[in-house]
């Protein structure tokens, strides 16, 4: 379960987040690249932007689903 409390610093304000169990597996970036970077020194993955759009949504949403570690969390 995804902790806010352990959210990383870049995670650009909203609804998404990523916290501190992402393990850099890459499915988020690859369902959802507009909205998720990986910290390249860390090795890991935030948001760095947030959906405008239903689509967007629905992409960040899979992304959330698919999380093998459940690293993403939705505060919406």
């Amino acid at each position: 379960m995804p902790d806010p409390d352990a959210k990383w610093p870049e995670n650009v304000g909203g609804k998404f987040y990523v916290d501190d169990q992402c393990i850099d597996c890459d499915l988020c970036r690859e369902i959802a690249p507009d909205f998720f970077m990986r910290n390249e020194d860390g090795g890991y993955s935030y948001v760095y932007k947030q959906p405008g759009d239903q689509d967007g949504r629905d992409e960040c949403l899979e992304a959330l689903e698919g999380c093998p570690v459940e690293a993403i969390g939705d505060d919406g």
